[in-house]
């Protein structure tokens, strides 16, 4: 597939921006670039073949093949002679439908939303394994800072640093977020605020699934939190977008080897963003037609004495979602095969492919459900 050109690209996600409330329901919609829109399928793909075969899984070639004649259906290109993959209309809408409830638009609908593509080519990006992973985990930190619905940002850092929040933890999380019909990030922040504001009197059902992850949780919303009081707290958006990267620094540096390839590989990519934030400030400055006045600040706390500071973080909150439209206008992942399926590089580091994490849960779900339905039936029960 041929990779557009960044500049391009980036003048299309501006005017997508300046015209949100056309295309889309809310201010704080982010861009899934050519990666993460991967990823999706290969999600929906696994999803697609676990409702027909049972197994919550799907080979690289499939992934490969589907995207291809995903691009070409979404671009309008012809299809006729490509090959389709069995189901591709039910894999389509749970891709169309993982989108929506993630509150991400594809590469492909801002381009069709705004009709100002460009047909320019680059290079595909090529990136180690280990400046991949930094990059991946730092730029899902600010994606869920401005999108607390992305549910694909939340599954690369949950557990990164280790907070012994593992592929249970997820399961049970995107168990109780089904049920709930909410996000996963929402789901957490609930059960950990009403843990804390409850008092001494409150505890949580002894059947909670999320009862004995609730010191990793605390940990993880009390982190998101501290990034929040720093977009509520500081109106200089140059100074706390810094802060922000410097405080998701040292907590993944934190413990490790400053000789470790991870270590120096988030030292780096955090002081790029840091520059990359100052740069696109300085750019804005007298840019009227960059101004998007109307975006809604940082999540105040429920507990905050003085929610009127949380009204500060609007301009950074511009300024993240110009640097998180920069990263989805990018040149995609040279190596598919990494980006898809490698665990190794990603255990190192106390995480899991988003495939294993969300297989876990699907397999999770089903044994629950169908364990309800034998229940039910060698009971008596209708």
């Amino acid at each position: 597939m041929a990779v557009l050109n960044q500049k391009s690209v980036l003048d299309m996600i501006k005017e997508f921006r300046r015209n949100w409330h056309t295309f889309c329901n809310s201010e704080r919609t982010t861009v899934c670039g050519a990666d993460s829109m991967l990823l999706a399928l290969q999600l929906s793909m696994a999803e697609n073949n676990k409702q027909y075969s049972g197994e919550f899984t799907v080979s690289l070639s499939d992934v490969l093949l589907t995207w291809k004649y995903l691009l070409h259906e979404k671009l309008n290109l012809p299809v006729e002679n490509m090959k389709v993959i069995d189901h591709y209309e039910n894999i389509r809408k749970i891709y169309d439908d993982f989108l929506k409830n993630s509150n991400m638009l594809d590469m492909i609908d801002v381009y069709k939303k705004c009709n100002v593509l460009t047909s320019n080519y680059e290079n595909y990006a090529n990136i180690s394994p280990v400046q991949l992973l930094a990059k991946k985990i730092i730029y899902s930190y600010l994606n869920l800072l401005v999108n607390s619905k992305n549910d694909l940002a939340l599954a690369h850092i949950l557990n990164i640093p280790d907070r012994g929040l593992g592929r249970e933890a997820f399961t049970d999380l995107k168990h109780a977020a089904r049920e709930k019909q909410m996000s996963i990030f929402l789901v957490a922040t609930s059960f950990i605020r009403t843990i804390e504001l409850g008092g001494k009197g409150y505890a949580p059902s002894p059947s909670d699934p999320l009862r004995t992850h609730i010191k990793g949780l605390s940990n993880f919303i009390n982190f998101i939190d501290k990034l929040d009081e720093i977009l509520g707290e500081i109106p200089n958006p140059s100074i706390a977008g810094g802060r922000i990267l410097s405080v998701i620094k040292m907590q993944l540096i934190k413990g490790q080897n400053s000789r470790d390839p991870f270590y120096k590989a988030i030292e780096e990519v955090a002081q790029d963003l840091d520059l990359r934030i100052k740069s696109i400030i300085n750019s804005q400055q007298g840019d009227l037609a960059l101004s998007t006045t109307d975006i809604s600040p940082a999540r105040p706390k429920s507990h905050a004495i003085n929610r009127g500071t949380a009204y500060c973080g609007r301009d950074t909150v511009k300024t993240l979602l110009v640097l998180l439209d920069e990263e989805a206008a990018s040149a995609p992942t040279k190596n598919k095969a990494e980006l898809l399926y490698d665990d190794e590089n990603t255990i190192h580091h106390n995480g899991t492919s988003i495939l294993t994490l969300f297989r876990r849960c699907k397999f999770i779900c089903w044994k629950t459900n169908n364990w309800n339905k034998f229940w039910k039936c060698s009971s008596g029960q209708k």
